[in-house]
């Protein structure tokens, strides 16, 4: 039997590593090895699943063989120049990074194995697929809306999932897309793609893609009910990219192998 993957994990107080380091525990091919948080945290020295929490990701990342990132864009910066400095590949499926930290994390994929996934779910990652053909497939005579709602707490709006579904099938009809507010007037710009943004209770995460033409209309739905969805699926990625050549990755990606 091989030596089980070794995974340092950041962000590991949020609701996102604990879901993380729950779901690992019953994984006999992974261990969490270190359990980080970000620099000044209050959780630092705390300890969680038989774990202290620390923020020295050098130190880390000498005794993993990779990173796995549920932090914010500030500490997700901080640990992509630590994994190119390590050599070690990073998985991150932090959401509401701005365009410059996106662009750094595309560099680094010529230097490490790097995989972004603002949704870590393997059922958005199909949805995806299929937005992107029936978006391919339609064409512009078909009106495309996003609509999605999470948790009362969560900050980026509208989420790095839909935002991500419009830039794929923006591509496949090679048009530019347009994000509009759920509360919007006047007629719709030809070629736009239109988010709806709910913010209430718990709601985990759902998406729905809505193609809709002249006497029909199209529903392309995901529901997470749990966050151990993400966590399930963040660990598959670590467990895949291990060994991989430099390169940038999706979770799609994991799905061909």
């Amino acid at each position: 039997m091989s030596a089980p993957v070794r995974i340092a994990l950041l962000g590991a107080s949020g609701r996102m590593g604990q879901a993380v380091l729950d779901a690992a525990a019953a994984q006999a091919d992974l261990r969490i090895v270190s359990a980080l948080v970000g620099q000044g945290s209050a959780s630092l020295g705390k300890t969680s699943h038989g774990l202290s929490y620390g923020d020295d990701l050098s130190a880390a990342l000498s005794g993993a063989d990779v990173l796995v990132d549920f932090s914010l864009p500030e500490s997700t910066a901080r640990a992509l120049d630590a994994c190119l400095a390590a050599g070690k590949p990073l998985v991150t499926g932090v959401t509401g990074m701005d365009e410059a930290l996106k662009a750094r994390l595309k560099d680094a994929g010529e230097r490490v194995p790097v995989l972004a996934a603002p949704n870590m779910s393997l059922g958005v990652a199909l949805l995806s697929r299929m937005a992107e053909q029936a978006a391919k497939l339609l064409g512009p005579d078909f009106d495309i809306e996003i609509t999605e709602a999470h948790h009362r707490h969560k900050k980026d709006a509208p989420s790095g999932t839909a935002l991500a579904l419009a830039e794929v099938m923006d591509q496949a009809r090679g048009s530019g897309h347009v994000s509009r507010n759920p509360d919007r007037r006047g007629a719709r710009e030809p070629g736009s793609i239109g988010f709806s943004v709910v913010r209430a209770g718990d709601i985990v995460g759902e998406h729905t893609v809505l193609f809709a033409g002249l006497g029909e209309r199209l529903e392309l739905s995901h529901r997470a009910q749990s966050r151990a969805t993400f966590a399930h699926g963040a660990l598959r990625a670590a467990r895949w990219i291990v060994g991989k050549p430099a390169g940038s990755y999706t979770l799609a990606d994991t799905l061909r192998s």
